[in-house]
């Protein structure tokens, strides 16, 4: 299905020189909606997924639900006191967007919840739109470096794969990110178009 027809673009938003993609269109249509959820649930390979506010959770907590897709656990990852933690559970990640430097927050028994495939706990991050890949490579190197105990064992953390619904393609961001893991993208745009 062609997506990029119901994508809305808005030039200088939200500062002068960006130009914001608006997936908000993909929600307001049922059949759409659906038909996105499916197309990037069948690139997720991992039984879990992290995945940024706000608009992140839009597509990734409906993939649990798809039949044909193994994606048993959402990772959130949220802004600053949106998370409730125990002491020692809250990790905060440093990322640099497009606008600047910024924190988001994930939990370690979100980790810990998650499935395991033998020794490690294999995430896929998804989230709407690959710019730059300073938050998608800010949360994946944090992610990377955890390790969680489930029952006295130890499990690694391991960033599988990058899934976006949106990938502006004349920009860094594949490239900030082919070191750390592949990245699939279900629509690509360019900025200067």
């Amino acid at each position: 299905m062609d997506y990029l027809k119901d994508l809305k673009f808005y030039p200088d938003f939200p500062i002068k020189g960006v130009n914001f993609v608006d997936i908000i269109p993909l929600l307001q249509d049922k059949d759409i909606f659906r038909s996105v959820v499916t197309d990037l649930a069948a690139m997720c390979t991992c039984s879990n997924i992290a995945a940024p506010e706000a608009r992140g959770f839009f597509f990734s907590a409906p993939m649990l639900f798809d039949k044909d897709c193994d994606i048993r656990n959402v990772i959130p990852i949220r802004k600053k006191g949106k998370l409730p933690f125990s002491e020692g559970d809250l990790i905060q990640v440093e990322i640099m967007k497009e606008y600047g430097p910024d924190h988001v927050y994930f939990r370690r028994s979100d980790l810990a919840a998650g499935a395991k495939t033998g020794d490690t706990i294999e995430i896929c991050f998804f989230d709407d739109i690959l710019a730059t890949g300073g938050t998608a490579r800010g949360i994946a190197e944090s992610l990377n470096s955890q390790t969680v105990n489930v029952d006295g064992k130890t499990y690694k953390v391991k960033v599988k794969e990058f899934v976006f619904l949106v990938e502006i393609d004349d920009l860094p961001g594949r490239a900030r990110l082919d070191g750390v893991a592949p990245v699939k993208s279900l629509i690509h745009v360019r900025e200067n178009d």
